[in-house]
């Protein structure tokens, strides 16, 4: 397999930080820069070359390193278009949740559904799955799956949070994940991996 996987767990809520890389060309891509740069550098070897940011969606917790990996590594920050919404409250979500109000970062540019991000050989489809956040998606690589806060192990993303849908996050479930085969692997933005099948069998929220 070309395609290996480095994760680190940061920042108050444990989300997961992931790191893509294509080992025949070394390129890189990391989805969820979510907190504790420093930590997020680690995992990237010398020799390396990441070729941009990736958020799965706007929440603080998966984009509060951005601004710093951004300029130490001198790539593009890319997310679903429709999450610029979530973004924009940022300053005032992190006063409530965390103290202090953080600056969100700039978007480089913006993703949309089928859009292909190319790693090297490795292609990382986006499939838009709005209900966690307007813009939330998941990335799409052969049988891996970085599913952020849509799809958890047992559980699925919260929506009593500003911009949430209840009724979205199902249909996204049902209707773009559930309908993938059962043995790809889901790496979610919180918590262990598991896989379609798994949850289309056993998650008491959305059942296949």
């Amino acid at each position: 397999m070309r395609e290996r996987i480095r994760y680190v767990t940061v920042g108050p809520l444990r989300s997961n930080s992931y790191l893509l890389l294509d080992s025949g060309s070394g390129e890189a891509v990391i989805i969820d820069a979510g907190d504790e740069p420093h930590k997020i550098l680690e995992m990237i070897s010398p020799g390396v070359k990441v070729r941009g940011i990736i958020a799965t969606h706007g929440h603080f917790d998966h984009v509060l390193a951005v601004d710093d990996l951004r300029e130490a590594l001198g790539v593009e920050f890319l997310i679903h278009s429709e999450d610029q919404a979530v973004l924009d409250i940022l300053p005032e979500s992190t006063l409530r949740i965390l103290g202090a109000s953080m600056k969100p970062p700039k978007p480089d540019g913006y993703l949309d559904d089928g859009d292909e991000i190319r790693v090297g050989e490795l292609v990382l489809k986006l499939i838009h799955t709005p209900g966690h956040t307007p813009g939330s998606s998941c990335l799409l690589t052969g049988k891996t799956l970085f599913s952020g806060d849509t799809l958890f192990a047992g559980s699925i993303g919260r929506t009593d949070i500003p911009l949430g849908d209840s009724q979205r996050i199902i249909e996204s479930i049902r209707k773009r994940l559930y309908t993938l085969p059962d043995d790809v692997v889901v790496y979610p933005g919180h918590g262990w991996q598991t896989t379609i099948g798994t949850e289309k069998r056993s998650n008491p929220f959305v059942r296949g």
